[in-house]
């Protein structure tokens, strides 16, 4: 595992950011959490590599609120570039 940034996806909806926190505490210290609101989703770094590597391999596939978790190692988020101006539409007749 190269960073210690996780996705964790098939989350419950009602899934709160403490709930997160606390579940990956329990394999080391959590810096930073974040839950993708009305997607199911959301990432979780810890402070090194290792507690990360730890944390995916023992609740990858487990059951938490009722779904199986999906766990794996976040990949870097693309540069999306910069979207080019819209175009004002033609006005059309009827």
């Amino acid at each position: 595992m190269e960073n210690a940034k996780l996705y964790v996806g098939n989350l419950d909806y009602a899934v709160e950011f403490g709930e997160l926190k606390e579940l990956f505490a329990a394999y080391g210290e959590v810096k930073f959490v974040k839950i993708i609101e009305g997607k199911g989703f959301g990432f979780v770094e810890m402070t090194n590599t290792a507690d990360a590597e730890k944390a995916k391999n023992e609740l990858n596939g487990t059951d938490f609120k009722g779904r199986k978790l999906r766990i794996d190692e976040a990949r870097p988020q693309q540069d999306r570039g910069q979207r080019p101006p819209r175009q004002p539409r033609e006005p059309r007749e009827f």
